[in-house]
């Protein structure tokens, strides 16, 4: 079916597409090559496990409690892009029974390995490219949190999870705003920052043009970013620079303003957001004869 079509002033689909590239205006070699993408996440893996296979990222404690007030005990629930599993097994032991989908098989792996070594039983996998797949079945929710990196009909995505949900879809990002030292620098030197190319209110734009109007929940994250020395403070914070020959000086200065120094460590503190966009699915339009 043909959804790219909008009487919006733009097309948000197309747009999509356009921000996938990076700046330089080529694609990522895991954008373009599957190959890739499965190296990447076979290396990930990998140091995972050495680090200790348990480990999720701390915002997606946050993220967890929000998920739980719209999932049901009795619910199937379809994950589309768990990866390393920030919210698999949480969600596995809040419903009925939990279907993961994913690409990479170096990902389905690892999370078998973790649900029979805790004995989960109410966890099944596909292997596959969701917007490749062809789902017959439905699930009560369906929801994917950060996976929509590489698909390009994201259209077509968005409607699958829409057409596979018999009573709620639920689509997540971690969102902006920038750093605030990067902001300060574009806006008051002019300087060229590589900010993201696609966030959820790009979703949210496709959603509506799409003709689905979606609740949006913004979760704030506090973070402090902790840092053993200046140079290692400015190191890690002058990567999203693009304007060749910049000033230190003057990025010191930008940071200045949000850096505290405890003894002799510094210390940055920056709240980004994560946002779940969620909605009823709608069928009547959306049929796949249509």
């Amino acid at each position: 079916m043909e959804v790219s079509n909008t009487l919006l002033g733009c097309d948000y689909i197309d747009l999509w597409k356009k921000n996938m590239k990076e700046w330089d205006g080529t694609l990522s070699k895991r954008m373009i090559y599957d190959e890739a993408e499965e190296h990447f996440w076979n290396s990930f893996i990998e140091k995972k496990k050495q680090k200790g296979e348990d480990y999720i990222n701390l915002y997606a404690y946050r993220v967890q409690e929000e998920l739980l007030t719209l999932v049901h005990s009795k619910d199937s629930v379809l994950e589309i892009g768990p990866g390393w599993g920030n919210y698999t097994f949480f969600m596995a032991k809040n419903v009925n029974h939990l279907t993961c989908v994913d690409s990479s098989q170096s990902v389905i792996n690892f999370l078998k390995e973790k649900t029979e070594k805790y004995h989960y039983k109410n966890i099944s996998f596909i292997h596959g490219k969701w917007e490749q797949l062809n789902m017959k079945q439905r699930y009560d929710v369906v929801f994917g949190i950060n996976c929509y990196y590489r698909i390009n009909d994201i259209g077509e995505a968005l409607l699958k999870m829409n057409n596979a949900a018999s009573r709620l879809a639920i689509v997540g990002m971690t969102s902006g705003p920038e750093k605030p030292h990067y902001i300060d620098l574009h806006r008051e030197r002019g300087y060229s920052i590589r900010f993201r190319r696609t966030d959820y209110i790009h979703l949210q734009n496709i959603l509506y043009q799409l003709g689905i109007m979606a609740n949006c929940k913004i979760i704030n994250i506090p973070s402090v970013t902790a840092y053993p020395s200046y140079d290692a403070l400015i190191q890690d914070n002058i990567t999203k620079i693009m304007t060749k020959g910049y000033n230190k000086g003057e990025v010191e200065q930008a940071l200045s303003r949000y850096v505290i120094e405890k003894d002799g460590k510094y210390e940055y503190p920056y709240t980004f957001n994560a946002v779940l966009l969620y909605w009823k699915p709608i069928y009547d339009r959306f049929r796949p004869d249509k």
